[in-house]
């Protein structure tokens, strides 16, 4: 049936989905057990409003951008994965079938638990629509942040990989590696490092004085990661990861765009803007365009504009900008102001620096570190960047995107810890203590099975729900629909529901684990080694 076509009888998916899956919805909800909004890539991290990620860290919300993905898998649908960072050209490049790439990372310090499947299934769908696929384990972070010892790692990156395996992931069509194995990731972490500062890894991470240079090597070397399925050609590329891994997002966004020959940037004069007082300036030049069709522009008419808007009595930010930028323009006087793009020379070399130029079409001025060009638009222009810098040996890195899931609820209603065994549910777990730790879940149900009849459980506060919409229900949003209506409406009660919720869990690690022994016997054919040649003989 049509979304136009429905009746007040025949709910839209979209109205069944919002029924059925409010907790995961983009608009909030706590992580249970969570009282502030901590992201700490190797500590506790915790986060008690997901709104707060928006505000604080601009992170952006995916249901935004769901109807651009093509048949998004149910953790998007679902709102499980509620967040991302620039998730607009991956979208774009599987509409289209355009390369694109995915990879996200394991650090080996304990057994691969259903937290994590999280991850390996948005690895998984990703490669199925057509990406690149990279898995690949952190065992140089695990040495130096966890100070695990190989043999330890060894093992562990074992079982990681052997879930991913079983879950779906095609060795055939995707890559495999370990951080201490892979040299070309080796060299492209030291020439990003020259691009980082300590000062910034005292900001993101609180990185001081003790912290060990292995553990500041193991971050120039996760950003090595993000941006290495670009190394044989720039390509959108995402990074599926909990909101714990924004602070690597956020550093590796800013090395990357650091590594290019160029920036690209519109400009209206000779002289330098930052994004505010280009703003004023677009604004004085559409106004002054408007009233005096075919006429010049100069920069003094646009200072005389913008002093006539300003508000004398100001004293904020906005007005010292504003002052800033009209003492620029009355310097520059009878110059014309006119929208261009402007090449920013950031790392080019100067044979890259006299190819731009020849490059450039059409009317363009040179200056000592920037050319503007006339008759390009902003998208032509990154595109000619880059290619003028790929063709001079620069990388011409894309920013990475990252999409972010949220935080599973512990088995026993606070954070799910793999320190608590209780709380969680290991993929190598014998499948009848997965069943048992189910049965003795915590759940969001009331008091006594009257009060739910009568008053309905709480799915939305329920760990067994999450279990449901997180793996349980799979692809069937209809079951999972199922079972929140039945809890909320109170004709579902908490003990059938999670002897159902423990069946099936029960049958989801059996075949997984089945799928994992049918690999084990196969993991001489993959090109990744499980025997550590940095042990000490």
């Amino acid at each position: 049936m049509t979304r136009d076509s429905h009746t007040d009888d025949e709910p839209t998916d979209d109205r069944r989905r919002e029924q059925a899956f409010p907790r995961l919805r983009t608009d909030g909800g706590a992580a249970a057990g969570a009282d502030d909004t901590t992201l700490d890539p190797w500590g506790s991290s915790t986060v008690a409003d997901y709104r707060n990620l928006f505000e604080e860290f601009g992170i952006e919300e995916f249901d935004e951008i769901l109807p651009d993905v093509p048949a998004p898998h149910y953790l998007m649908r679902r709102g499980v994965i509620f967040g991302h960072r620039d998730y607009r050209p991956v979208a774009r490049a599987m509409r289209d079938g355009d390369p694109f790439a995915v990879l996200s990372g394991f650090m080996p310090t304990g057994d691969p638990h259903i937290g994590h499947k999280l991850v390996f299934d948005e690895i998984i769908w990703h490669q199925r629509q057509g990406g690149d696929a990279y898995g690949l384990i952190a065992d140089l972070e695990a040495h130096a942040a966890r100070g695990l010892t190989w043999d330890e790692i060894d093992e562990h990156a074992r079982d990681y990989i052997l879930s991913l395996l079983a879950l779906g992931f095609d060795p055939e069509e995707g890559t495999l590696y370990r951080q201490s194995e892979n040299r070309e990731l080796q060299d492209l972490a030291f020439e990003l490092g020259a691009e980082a500062r300590f000062a910034e890894f005292e900001g993101i991470y609180g990185f001081d004085g003790e912290t060990d240079v292995s553990h500041m090597q193991s971050v120039v070397t996760q950003i090595a990661d993000i941006l290495y399925p670009q190394l044989e050609e720039p390509k959108p590329t995402v990074i599926p990861v909990g909101p714990d891994q924004d602070p690597h997002m956020r550093l590796a966004r800013d090395v990357a765009a650091r590594m290019r020959y160029f920036g690209v940037t519109k400009a209206y004069a000779s002289f330098e803007t930052d994004d505010e007082e280009r703003a004023l300036l677009a604004e004085a030049y559409e106004t002054l365009a408007g009233d005096h069709p075919g006429e010049t522009i100069r920069c003094g008419d646009a200072a005389t504009y913008l002093d006539n808007e300003r508000d004398r009595d100001a004293t904020d930010g906005g007005a010292m900008t504003k002052d800033r930028l009209i003492t620029m323009l009355r310097e520059a006087g009878k110059e014309p102001l006119r929208p261009r793009v402007r090449f920013l020379d950031r790392n080019a070399t100067e044979e890259a620096f006299e190819a731009l130029i020849e490059a450039i079409d059409g009317e363009k001025r040179v200056y000592d570190e920037h050319i503007d060009a006339f008759e390009l638009d902003h998208e032509a222009a990154a595109a000619l960047a880059r290619e003028v810098e790929l063709a001079n040996g620069g990388y011409g890195f894309l920013a990475p995107s990252s999409i972010y899931h949220r935080f599973m609820t512990g088995l026993t209603g606070g954070k799910m810890s793999s320190s608590v065994p209780e709380s969680h549910i290991s993929l190598l777990d014998d499948p009848e203590d997965g069943y048992d730790k189910v049965r003795a879940a915590t759940t969001g149900g009331r008091e006594t099975a009257e009060e739910q009849r009568e008053l309905g459980g709480k799915p939305d506060e329920c760990p067994v729900y999450e279990l449901y919409a997180y793996l349980l229900a799979d692809d069937d949003d209809e079951f999972a629909t199922e079972v929140y209506e039945e809890c909320a409406g109170g004709e579902r009660l908490c003990g059938g529901c999670k002897e159902q919720a423990a069946e099936l869990m029960e049958s989801f690690l059996e075949d997984h684990q089945e799928k994992r022994e049918e690999w084990a016997d196969r993991l001489d054919e993959l090109d990744i080694d499980f025997d550590s040649s940095r042990k000490r003989t």
